[in-house]
Order: structure tokens, then C-alpha cells, then sequence
């Protein structure tokens, strides 16, 4: 752990989740590979098509209503219908297909285990910290198995836009009754996490997986989860 500035008093860590607390990859190809097998199963018009096709769908989509991007699940819930509407599938039938294609996608993209390690850091921290997650993606805590360690959790799209927006750290200010500073955000992202939690007025801590240099220093940088056991 890498101290660049010094740590105010804090009571609250809040985790980003993706490529923070598990390798976030076989995660997203697992839950792409079940989408792909559910809309190929339900219609042979999707059988040719693979990840790179959907996609293109959601692209489309954001350069008409860029908003989206701020809320994932519901952007690909619409690329799915609008990809099986290009396809030549009805609307009504493309819509009750999208929400099946996606409810497999969901199925697979929650189905993420921990390892011991993480489970006994996050469960030390928590008889310490108050513990929140902030989160641009859908992963599930409770799914996890760590809900009870956890207040609560929040989600660009249904809590407000994504990080590096402030949207997520304010409703978390909020809800906590604390101020900006008293949290600590721990996440693997420059823009989305540290950036994010400085401009709200958090303090950051910087899992930088891959040593990458920046010209604004979060307060601490991590080589890996486990150095944060240096705040027990």
C-alpha cells in the first residue's frame, strides 16, 4: 500500500465491485455465452449472430439516447430487442424474447463466488467500517453472499448515473448521514472510482492492478485487496 496524501477520519469504505473484489472477465463471458445459447434456443434468427452483433446494438442505441449508457442493464435489455427486431422479429415477440435473453445473461453475470481470502478481509473490515458498494455494474451482494456485511448497495441506472458522475456517492452521503470525506472508496478504476470519489469529496484508495502512471493521486494506491487489512 502506497500512502500519497494523507487520510482524513473515516468510518465508511465503500467497494466498487467489478475487478475489485473478483476478476470481473469470466464473469461477463460466462453470462454472454448463456444470453447467445437463450436467443439462439428461441429463435433460429439469432443463431448466426455472437456478442460482437449485440453489441452494435447498443451502440446504436447510445448514439440516439446517450443517457442509456448510464444504466447498463437497461441498455442491454434494449440492444437485445432491438437486435431480434433487426433480425426481422416482430416487436411483441422481440420484447418478450429480449426480456428471456437477458434474464439469462442476469442469471450468469450474479453467479459470482468470492474467495475465502476476500470473504475474512471483508469481514474484518465490517466489525470496523461501516461497508457500502458503489457500483456501475449489476453484481449482486447478496448473491455474493456478503449482503450482511454490507448497509446497502448502489447501482448507476436505478441510483443515478454512473461513476465518474457524483450521483452514487452523494445518494450515498445521503443515506449514510455522514459527510463526503468520512468515506473512504476503495475501487480498479482511475476515472470511474477515484476520480469519481475525489470530485464528490470522498477520499479514494486506487486498486491499480496494472502500475499505470496518472497525474491525480488518489490517497492511497493498492497492488491488491488484501493490502487494505493495513486499515485493520
Amino acid at each position: 500500500m502506497q500512502v500519497y496524501k494523507a487520510l482524513q477520519p473515516f468510518s465508511v469504505l465503500s467497494f466498487d465491485l467489478d475487478d475489485t473484489l473478483y476478476d470481473n472477465k469470466p464473469v461477463i463471458e460466462a453470462a454472454e455465452q448463456a444470453m447467445l445459447k437463450a436467443l439462439a434456443d428461441l429463435t433460429p434468427a439469432s443463431q448466426t449472430t455472437d456478442s460482437q452483433f449485440w453489441w452494435q446494438q447498443r451502440v446504436k442505441l447510445a448514439r440516439l439516447e446517450p443517457e442509456i449508457r448510464h444504466d447498463i442493464g437497461r441498455w442491454r435489455l434494449l440492444g437485445i430487442e432491438a437486435g431480434l427486431i433487426e433480425l426481422g422479429i416482430s416487436r411483441p415477440d422481440a420484447r418478450v424474447m429480449a426480456e428471456q435473453g437477458y434474464a439469462a445473461f442476469l442469471h450468469e453475470r450474479t453467479r459470482i463466488t468470492l474467495t475465502d481470502d476476500v470473504i475474512r478481509l471483508l469481514q474484518a473490515l465490517a466489525s470496523r467500517y461501516r461497508l457500502i458498494a458503489i457500483t456501475n455494474g449489476n453484481a449482486c451482494i447478496d448473491k455474493m453472499g456478503i449482503g450482511e456485511l454490507f448497509e446497502f448497495s448502489l447501482q448507476a441506472g436505478p441510483d443515478g448515473k454512473m461513476k465518474p458522475y457524483s450521483d452514487l456517492f452523494h445518494a450515498a452521503v445521503t443515506r449514510l448521514q455522514v459527510s463526503a470525506a468520512e468515506i473512504l472508496h476503495i475501487g480498479d478504476s482511475h476515472r470511474a472510482d477515484v476520480m469519481g470519489a475525489l470530485n464528490a469529496g470522498c477520499q479514494a484508495a486506487w486498486l491499480d492492478h496494472y502500475q499505470s502512471p496518472v497525474a491525480v493521486l488518489p490517497h492511497l494506491r493498492l497492488t491488491e485487496i488484501n493490502d487494505l487489512s493495513g486499515l485493520l
